[in-house]
């Protein structure tokens, strides 16, 4: 599936379109305003109060997963993720 959501259109759409007909009902409202990483390929998420914990939760499950990222019940902090190594320093 990988090959499928190459670019970040492609993984931002199925991102949305998983939190949408699977997670929204299951977690909002009582967990507005934290964040959620959600692993395009197999529908498994991360969720935190700090989106960097939630990040590096859901690289140590797949490192090479194909990850979406948003804040729920906002419309900011939708970002897209691959195989990343960067940490601050």
């Amino acid at each position: 599936m990988s090959q499928l959501h190459t670019n970040p259109s492609e993984i931002a759409d199925r991102g949305r379109e998983l939190y949408e007909s699977k997670l929204r009902s299951l977690l909002e409202p009582l967990n507005s305003g934290k964040y959620i990483v959600i692993d395009i390929e197999t529908g498994e998420y991360e969720m935190d109060v700090d989106g960097e914990v939630a990040s590096a939760r859901a690289r140590e499950k797949r490192p090479n997963g194909i990850r979406y990222g948003m804040r729920i019940g906002h419309a900011a902090w939708g970002k897209v993720g691959g195989n990343s190594n960067r940490h601050a320093k």
